[in-house]
């Protein structure tokens, strides 16, 4: 997939989803993954925005460990500015 694909799949049904998976690939987060992290990363924009809401949003923790890797990864990502 490329950098182009992968923005387009950001791109969730809201505001919030849009801006926070979309500054993570942005700002490099997803190229700094080795490739289960990328591979985990396809897989959380496989999930319904409802979701990725909860666990990005207002924190609650996905079940799947690989979830769970990358979607800490991505909180991180959040608040390093």
């Amino acid at each position: 997939m490329t950098l182009q694909q992968l923005r387009w799949r950001c791109r969730r049904g809201t505001k919030e989803l849009d801006l926070v998976l979309g500054r993570f690939v942005e700002e490099g987060g997803f190229e700094q993954l080795d490739a289960s992290g990328q591979a985990a990363f396809y897989d959380l924009l496989e999930q319904e925005d409802h979701l990725l809401q909860e666990w990005l949003i207002f924190g609650s923790d996905p079940t799947e460990g690989e979830l769970a890797r990358i979607v800490e990864r991505i909180r991180q990502s959040m608040y390093k500015s």
